[in-house]
């Protein structure tokens, strides 16, 4: 399988859009996006400021994953918040590439262009689901917010958790390029 990964740029909205759906485990609860529309503040305008960062994945030419974060502020009451400076991770790989480390590769390109702009990373997950022994993996640890969050999706109890990140003094493949203009 032939991959290659790319920045997600406003006019890739549709991306968002589409991953979302998986992100969310909508295709699980066989849910669309219009029925839960509080879902809408993770994709809604993506890239028309630069608090949103994300890529995608191209496999076999077709869009096979996508991990992207909003910097969302305590109004939308998002599962996974943790303060105004903190984004809010999501990742998606279609079902028919899983198992195959896009969502691993993803996840490493990713953290080390995170680490540019923020200081950490948010996520929500399902208790007691294989996403936390992947967070684990990527170095997330447990967040404790103070209360017991629910997702909108399916009412499953979810916790977040939280990667400190830092400017590592490794050659990343944008330095030079200054992230700020991956927007259209």
């Amino acid at each position: 399988m032939n991959t290659t990964l790319y920045f997600l740029r406003s006019s890739e909205q549709k991306i968002v859009t589409d991953m979302l759906f998986y992100a969310m485990r909508l295709n699980v609860v066989n849910k669309t996006l219009q029925e839960i529309p509080s879902l809408s503040m993770y994709e809604q305008f993506y890239g028309f400021t630069n608090k949103d960062l994300g890529l995608y994945v191209l496999a076999d030419n077709q869009v096979a994953g996508a991990v992207w974060t909003r910097q969302l502020n305590t109004d939308h009451l998002s599962n996974g918040f943790v303060d105004d400076r903190t984004p809010i991770l999501n990742i998606a790989v279609i079902p028919k590439y899983r198992g195959e480390g896009i969502g691993s590769a993803m996840m490493e390109q990713f953290l080390l262009e995170a680490g540019a702009l923020h200081e950490k990373i948010s996520v929500s997950v399902v208790r007691d689901s294989a996403a936390v022994r992947f967070y684990e993996r990527h170095g997330f640890i447990y967040y404790d917010n103070g209360f017991e969050e629910k997702s909108p999706v399916d009412g499953s109890h979810v916790v977040t958790m939280i990667k400190h990140l830092s400017i590592e003094a490794v050659k990343r493949p944008t330095d030079g390029y200054d992230p700020r203009r991956w927007m259209d």
